[in-house]
């Protein structure tokens, strides 16, 4: 497969924000979110066998979380599949970051799904396939990354609308960061106030966490690998 990176740090996002957590991180997306803050992985990277992969994670951590991640991994599910079966057989609790836009339905069970569905400002609308609703399972978690109330709106309605409180274990409503953020570790780079977006939540009782990408308030928004 095809692999941009593997590392280890802190899981920045999802209700596992915070754990230790080995990242792998597939190449290639064909999706071109307009706050997409990983865009290195479009293309590049190195050819990995699964032997390979498995055998970088375990050197990271000797159990634990993994999060497979990209660009879209799912574009890769004949390799992924496997890398994700054999990361269960291994005891790691597994995590997949996807869009939605490739179908899941053979994503194993046990892998939490961290399904990211396209609001109209990320210029991707209407990517997500319907279908994949399905897919999920009670521990997966759905998010939203908003720029506006535009977004907002656009997710509040898509959860009420899907009953998607009575289908997964969260759903995440996060600020999208600026693109070209550096410096400061603070919330002055979110496209959307914080602040703002949690009055928004209170007012619509929406059953949402608000959901901050905390490496990004950890270390400068700009590094990479983190």
């Amino acid at each position: 497969m095809q692999i941009t990176e593997i590392y280890k740090s802190l899981q920045g996002e999802s209700t596992y924000a915070g754990l230790p957590c080995v990242f792998v991180r597939l190449t290639g997306c064909n999706l071109r979110c307009s706050w997409c803050d990983s865009e290195f992985s479009f293309y590049g990277g190195h050819k990995m066998t699964l032997q390979e992969v498995l055998g970088e994670v375990a050197d990271l951590s000797t159990g634990g979380l993994v999060e497979i991640t990209g660009g879209e991994p799912m574009l890769q599910e004949r390799e992924v599949v496997p890398l994700m079966e054999h990361l269960l057989d291994a005891g790691y609790q597994t995590l997949l970051e996807t869009s939605g836009e490739r179908p899941l339905a053979r994503v194993p069970k046990h892998v939490v799904k961290i399904v990211d569905v396209k609001c109209p400002h990320s210029g991707e609308p209407n990517t997500f396939a319907l279908e994949n609703l399905e897919a999920l399972q009670p521990h997966d978690e759905l998010k939203f990354v908003l720029t506006d109330r535009t977004d907002y709106e656009f997710a509040r309605d898509f959860v009420v609308n899907h009953g998607l409180a009575e289908r997964v274990h969260a759903i995440l409503f996060s600020p999208a960061f600026k693109k070209a953020a550096s410096g400061a570790r603070d919330t002055s780079h979110c496209l959307l106030d914080p602040q703002e977006l949690a009055q928004w939540i209170l007012a619509d009782n929406i059953p949402a966490r608000l959901s901050l990408q905390i490496h990004k308030l950890i270390w400068d928004p700009a590094t990479k690998g983190v």
